[in-house]
This record gives structure tokens, C-alpha cells and sequence, in this order.
């Protein structure tokens, strides 16, 4: 393998942050320590875990930060689901932005079990 740029999870992820960063942005402004800055925290850091990961030295120390990568990408499908609730993403994008997520915990774990 060579860099964590070469690999597609890394890029969608990445695509998947700033759609993060654009949908938040219309957040109410009372979240903006909250529930804005949680997600944001959340989507940067699966795409920064993929990184990390495979700048490691081993298959095992990569599939470890692969696994937080799936962590923080269930904590933000939490949050997504919160944000709906509280009408804050209507239907549509909550839907949208779950396929987007559920597609990349899936390449997550693809990459997982071609690591082991």
C-alpha cells in the first residue's frame, strides 16, 4: 500500500466531512458547542483515523485505528439520527447522509478483513 490517499475510504470520507461541516452550518446557533461541534469532531476524525492507521507500521496497529474509525462513525450516525429528531436535518438529508456513512463503515470494514 502507499499512502492513505490512495485509498478510497480515506477520499469518500473526506467528502463526507465537508458535507458534515455544510449541513451543520445550518444547525441552530445555541448547538454550535453542542450537538455542531460533536459531528464535526466525529467525521474528521474517521477520515484522520484511516490516515493515521495506515501510516503505521503493522496490518494489526492499521486495523486498530480502522476500528476507531468505525467507532466515531457510529457515534456520528447517532448524532445524525439526533439531529433529525429534533428537526434539524429534514428526511431527505438524514437519509442521504446515512447511505453516505453506511457505505463507508462498510469500506471500513472491507479494508478490516483484508487486513487480517
Amino acid at each position: 500500500m502507499k499512502t492513505h490517499r490512495d485509498l478510497q475510504v480515506w477520499s469518500d470520507s473526506i467528502d463526507f466531512v465537508t458535507k458534515i461541516y455544510m449541513i451543520t452550518n445550518k444547525f441552530p446557533r445555541e448547538e454550535l458547542f453542542g450537538l455542531t461541534s460533536q459531528m464535526r469532531r466525529a467525521a474528521v476524525s474517521i477520515s484522520s483515523n484511516i490516515a493515521e492507521g495506515a501510516a503505521r507500521n503493522t496490518k494489526k496497529e492499521f486495523n486498530n485505528f480502522l476500528s476507531f474509525a468505525l467507532a466515531s462513525a457510529s457515534e456520528l450516525e447517532t448524532q445524525l439520527v439526533i439531529s433529525k429528531n429534533l428537526n434539524y436535518l429534514d428526511i431527505e438529508s438524514f437519509n442521504m447522509m446515512i447511505a453516505d456513512l453506511n457505505k463507508i463503515q462498510r469500506m471500513i470494514g472491507g479494508l478490516m478483513r483484508t487486513l487480517k
